[in-house]
């Protein structure tokens, strides 16, 4: 960002109340704090941007990315609440802040960028836990934010950031969620092609935004887009980049099963195992849950029945654990290939007993019809 290096004399001295950075040393704080967060080192990111915040206190960066710290830990475990109150009390304290900068300079490029940044995520939170309204509200009140911070400096390819990913999310996610199309009135059209364009130019020009760009764009190519090739290009580098990042590796992992890659998706997730015994931050039983299915998977492929049936039934045990609400395609899938086994071992009553296990869980893709055919072929062998 232009005012991050340098602010012209004349508008530090007007604005005296405000002491805005402009030296290399900001900059370099500023790098290192968020590659720890990358880096899922939360603690030292947390040191960093306290010194941020006492190097210089009325500038909102230090308070923002300490925010995104938070970010990180829903994102590790993002079925976990635990920490959406806290993060949107800080998101409201960057606002608040960026709020006191604008009542004095309305064009201050620093409080524009954070504050639309803040209402950014704060509105991906939002829309995780399906609260389309509230989205849609932050959305509304970032997209002008975003607009005039491009308007005071059009040259920061940090900027574009916003506009990519309100092009792209704007045009797909009422496409994947019809329930958020009553809100889209609200806002101007998106443009897809013209949303990845600009984060592409973000991830390949960005000061502050690049990571974040490519893992949009991983996201985006691997969620809506069905494009898996373009996906693993832009995931690959963010693990190269930070390879303790339990989301970008399960996400690497994802890319190659959907490449039908069970071989390279079973080594990346073997890794996502090794990680959560040396107790990496991250690398939970969500992610070893999640890893040790596709392993089995792959061992499957390759007829090795005892190596698949030990991850099948790492992952039935880990998903009986920490399916609360309903039972997840992991357990549901896991034991139906338990119950192949036991069929292949001759081991017909255990067979029956897993697959009448299947029709006490909910119906997942055609789980109960699997097993309710397979227990009436079964029952048939031993009556013979």
């Amino acid at each position: 960002m232009k005012t991050l290096r340098t602010i012209p004399t004349l508008i530090i001295f007007f604005f005296a109340s405000y002491v805005f950075p402009s030296d290399e040393k900001f900059d370099s704080l500023i790098t290192v704090g968020i590659n720890q967060i990358y880096d899922i080192k939360f603690e030292h990111a947390h040191e960093t941007f306290s010194a941020v915040r006492e190097l210089y206190p009325q500038h909102p960066s230090g308070y923002f990315f300490d925010t995104m710290i938070l970010w990180w830990k829903i994102l590790l475990d993002i079925n976990n609440e635990e920490f959406d109150d806290e993060f949107i009390d800080k998101i409201e304290e960057v606002i608040d802040f960026c709020d006191n900068i604008l009542d004095e300079n309305p064009n201050n490029i620093d409080a524009l960028f954070f504050k639309g940044g803040a209402l950014g995520f704060r509105g991906r939170l939002y829309a995780y836990r399906k609260s389309w309204f509230n989205a849609a509200l932050d959305g509304k009140d970032a997209l002008p934010i975003v607009h005039n911070a491009y308007a005071s400096d059009p040259t920061n390819p940090d900027i574009q950031l916003g506009f990519g990913i309100y092009n792209y999310y704007a045009a797909v996610v009422p496409e994947k969620y019809p329930a958020v199309k009553p809100f889209m009135i609200l806002f101007p059209e998106g443009n897809k092609t013209e949303g990845l364009k600009q984060l592409k130019y973000v991830a390949e020009n960005g000061k502050y935004a690049k990571i974040e760009s490519r893992y949009f764009l991983a996201t985006s190519y691997y969620s809506f887009e069905g494009n898996y090739r373009k996906a693993l290009e832009q995931i690959s580098v963010l693990t190269n980049l930070y390879p303790d990042n339990p989301r970008f590796k399960s996400l690497l992992g994802r890319i190659w099963v959907k490449k039908n890659d069970y071989h390279n998706a079973s080594q990346v997730f073997k890794e996502v195992i090794k990680k959560n015994k040396q107790n990496l931050p991250g690398f939970n039983k969500r992610a070893v849950r999640e890893a040790s299915y596709y392993i089995g998977v792959n061992y499957e492929k390759k007829n090795n029945a005892d190596s698949s049936m030990y991850y099948f039934k790492l992952c039935e045990s880990i998903s009986k654990e920490i399916d609360k609400d309903e039972e997840s395609g992991f357990l549901i899938n896991s034991g139906i290939y338990i119950a192949k086994f036991y069929e292949l071992q001759n081991e017909i009553n255990k067979a029956i007993r897993k697959y009448e296990e299947i029709l006490d869980y909910r119906d997942y893709k055609d789980s109960h019809d699997r097993a309710e055919r397979a227990i009436e072929r079964l029952t048939a062998l031993i009556d013979n």
